[in-house]
C-alpha cells in the first residue's frame, strides 16, 4: 500500500539534497509550484492552443489556458474538501501527516500544468503528429529506433509530453527545468507506464500513456521516491499516485459541463436542451422557478447552472475519493472518480457525455479545425524532421534555422533529433503553427519587420 507520508514530498526536481517541509513559510513549496506553473512561456502560450471550438472571433469560447485555469480551481477544491473531511475523522491528522494540508495546492498546481504538453488543434494535433510516423513518410525512420522508440513516437502523447517540459533539461534552459516538487510531477501523470505497455482497455492506469524512453528514468526516479506500486510482471508500469484521480476528476468536471456552456454561447445547443442536461444534476426543487423569476438573460441562467452543477459533482468526487481512499492506496481503484458516480448524478452525467459526442465534438467548426490541424502539424514534420536527421542541403541547413535553440539536441541519434522537432512543433500555438505552415510551403509570405 502507497503511503501519504511518502506521497507527498516537498522534495524537488533536479534539486540535490533534500527540501524541508516548509508549510509554515508564506507560500509551502506546492504554491510556489503553482506560481512557477502560472508564470511560465509554456503555460502562457496555452491562451492560443484550441480547447475544443476554434479560437474565439466575436463570440468568446475557452481556450486551453482558461480551460486549465478553471481546472486549477475546481482541483483546489477537491484537495480542500478531501483535506477537510479526512480532518473530521482524525482531528490531530497534521500532526502525523503534517503536508497533507497541503492536497489542494498540489492538485491545483497540478491541474495547472496537465494540458502543457498538448499540441496546437487540441486532440487532432496528436493524432496528426502520429499520423505521420504511421501514414506519412515518418515511416521510414522505424528502422532506426527501438520498439519501445517507436512507440512514442506513433502514439504522440500530451501527457507524456508535459511530464517531459517539466523536467527535461532544455538546451540554455537549466539541469533543473521547472524544479517541480515530486508530487506535483507524479500528480499530473494520468497513465504511469511507458507507450509499449500502454493503450491497454479496462486498466485506468494503462489507458495511454505517461513518459516517453526519454523520460523513463526520470518517472522511476519520481516513482521510487514516492513510493508508488510498480507492477511485478513488468518494470515500466506503476499505479497511479493517489492524487491524479483528484486531478483527472477536475478535468473531466470543467470540460463536461463548461463545453456546454460554450455550445450555448455558439447556439450549438439551446437553453432549454442545456436546461434539460444541467438541471438534473443541479438537482435542487427549488432552482427551475429562481431562474425564471430572477433572471432574463439566458446566458446569466446558464452560468448559475453550470456553478451549482460544478458544486455538486465537485462534492460528490470529493467524497469518493475519501470513500475509496484504501483501494486508491493500494492501487486497485480502477476507475475514475466521475466514473464512480451515483446517482441523482450517474445518468445525467451519461447523458451529457452523450450529447457532446453527438452535438458538440462532431460539430462543423470542430471537424474543419481536426482536419486542418492533419494538415498544418503534419506537414511542419515533413518538413522539419528530415531537415535536422539529413541536414546535408542548404535548403536542410534554412530550416533547421527556423528551430530555437533550445529544442535542438546535442545527440546524434534519429531518436533525440525526431524527439527535438516535436518539442518544437508541439509547442507552437494555432496561429503560429498556421503562419509557419503557410510560409514555409510558399502559400504566403511572412512581413518583413
Amino acid at each position: 500500500m502507497m503511503q501519504w507520508e511518502k506521497l507527498i514530498s516537498a522534495k524537488r526536481w533536479g534539486v540535490q539534497g533534500d527540501s524541508k517541509a516548509d508549510h509554515d513559510y508564506d507560500r509551502s513549496q506546492f504554491q510556489k509550484d503553482y506560481d512557477r506553473l502560472i508564470f511560465s512561456s509554456p503555460f502562457r502560450r496555452l491562451q492560443n492552443k484550441t480547447q475544443v471550438f476554434p479560437l474565439p472571433g466575436s463570440v468568446f469560447v475557452h481556450n486551453r489556458l482558461t480551460h486549465s485555469l478553471e481546472v486549477a480551481s475546481v482541483g483546489r477544491s477537491l484537495g480542500t474538501i478531501f483535506y477537510n473531511n479526512l480532518k473530521k475523522q482524525e482531528a490531530d491528522i497534521d500532526i502525523r501527516l503534517p503536508l497533507i494540508s497541503e492536497v489542494g495546492n498540489i492538485v491545483a498546481a497540478a491541474c495547472l500544468a496537465h494540458d502543457m504538453g498538448n499540441p496546437a488543434f487540441g486532440h487532432s494535433g496528436e493524432s496528426a503528429m502520429s499520423r505521420y510516423f504511421t501514414d506519412g513518410d515518418g515511416i521510414k525512420y522505424k528502422e532506426h529506433l527501438t520498439d519501445e522508440q517507436w512507440q512514442d513516437v506513433i502514439h504522440f502523447e500530451g501527457n507524456a509530453n508535459a511530464f517531459r517540459i517539466l523536467t527535461h533539461p532544455f538546451t540554455g534552459k537549466g539541469n533543473g527545468a521547472f524544479a517541480l516538487t515530486y508530487t506535483t510531477l507524479a500528480s499530473i501523470v494520468k497513465y504511469p507506464c511507458a507507450a509499449i505497455a500502454g493503450h491497454v482497455k479496462g486498466n485506468i492506469h494503462q489507458k495511454k500513456y505517461g513518459f516517453f524512453q526519454s523520460e523513463q528514468a526520470a518517472f522511476q526516479s519520481v516513482a521510487n521516491e514516492l513510493g508508488l506500486i510498480k507492477e511485478a510482471e513488468h518494470p515500466l508500469i506503476y499505479k497511479r499516485h493517489p492524487l491524479v484521480y483528484l486531478v483527472e476528476a477536475a478535468d473531466d468536471i470543467c470540460y463536461s459541463i463548461i463545453d456546454l456552456e460554450d455550445a450555448h454561447r455558439l447556439k450549438i445547443l439551446s437553453y432549454e436542451k442545456i436546461k434539460e442536461l444541467l438541471m438534473p444534476i443541479c438537482n435542487s426543487i427549488r432552482m427551475g422557478s429562481w431562474l425564471e423569476t430572477e433572471f432574463e438573460d439566458e446566458d446569466a441562467k446558464v452560468s448559475i447552472m453550470r456553478a451549482k452543477a460544478i458544486n455538486n459533482l465537485v462534492t460528490a468526487c470529493s467524497q469518493i475519493f475519501l470513500d475509496n481512499q484504501e483501494a486508491i492506496l493500494n492501487g486497485t481503484f480502477n476507475q475514475g472518480l466521475t466514473d464512480a458516480l451515483d446517482e441523482p448524478f450517474l445518468t445525467p452525467w451519461m447523458n451529457i457525455s452523450k450529447i457532446s459526442v453527438e452535438k458538440i465534438y462532431n460539430y462543423q467548426s470542430v471537424v474543419q479545425i481536426e482536419v486542418a490541424g492533419y494538415k498544418v502539424m503534419g506537414g511542419l514534420l515533413e518538413e522539419f524532421i528530415p531537415a535536422l536527421i539529413n541536414n546535408n542541403s542548404k535548403y536542410d541547413a534554412k530550416l533547421v534555422a527556423l528551430i530555437p535553440k533550445q529544442f535542438i539536441t546535442r545527440n546524434t541519434d534519429v531518436y533525440s533529433k525526431i524527439q527535438s522537432v516535436l518539442d518544437f512543433v508541439s509547442g507552437m500555438t494555432d496561429l503560429y503553427a498556421v503562419e509557419l505552415y503557410r510560409n514555409i510551403k510558399g502559400i504566403s509570405f511572412p512581413a518583413i519587420h
